[in-house]
C-alpha cells in the first residue's frame, strides 16, 4: 500500500447492494409493526462486498455519489438528440420566411 499524508482527493466509491434482510426497505416486519431493520442500520443498504452495514457518514456519501451520477444520467437522457441532415432544418427555426417564421424551401 502506498503511504500518503491526510485524507484521499477524492472519495473512494464503494458498491453498495440492498439489504436481504430487509430487501431494500429499511424495515423489518415485526408482530405488530414494522421495526427499523438492524442489518442495515435501517438505511436499505450494505456493503455489496461484506455484506456488512456501512457507518452513516460514509453511507451518506456513498448515497449523495449515487444520487449525483442517477441526476446526470437523467439529464443526458432528457437532451434532446441533435440531428444532421435535412431533417434538421425542419425541426429548428431559421426565421428566414416571412415576419421570422421558419423557411424551409419547399
Amino acid at each position: 500500500m502506498k503511504k500518503s499524508h491526510g485524507p484521499a482527493f477524492r472519495a473512494a466509491r464503494i458498491e453498495l447492494a440492498r439489504c436481504s434482510a430487509c430487501r431494500g426497505r429499511a424495515v423489518t416486519q415485526g408482530v405488530f409493526h414494522e421495526l427499523p431493520c438492524d442489518q442495515c442500520s435501517a438505511s436499505g443498504w450494505v456493503s455489496a462486498e461484506t455484506g456488512e452495514a456501512l457507518p452513516h457518514d460514509v453511507l451518506v456519501t456513498q448515497l449523495s455519489l449515487r444520487l449525483q451520477a442517477a441526476e446526470q444520467q437523467i439529464e443526458q437522457l432528457k437532451r434532446p438528440a441533435l440531428m444532421n441532415g435535412p431533417a434538421a432544418q425542419y425541426k429548428q427555426n431559421n426565421r428566414r420566411g416571412a415576419g421570422g417564421t421558419n423557411y424551409t424551401g419547399d
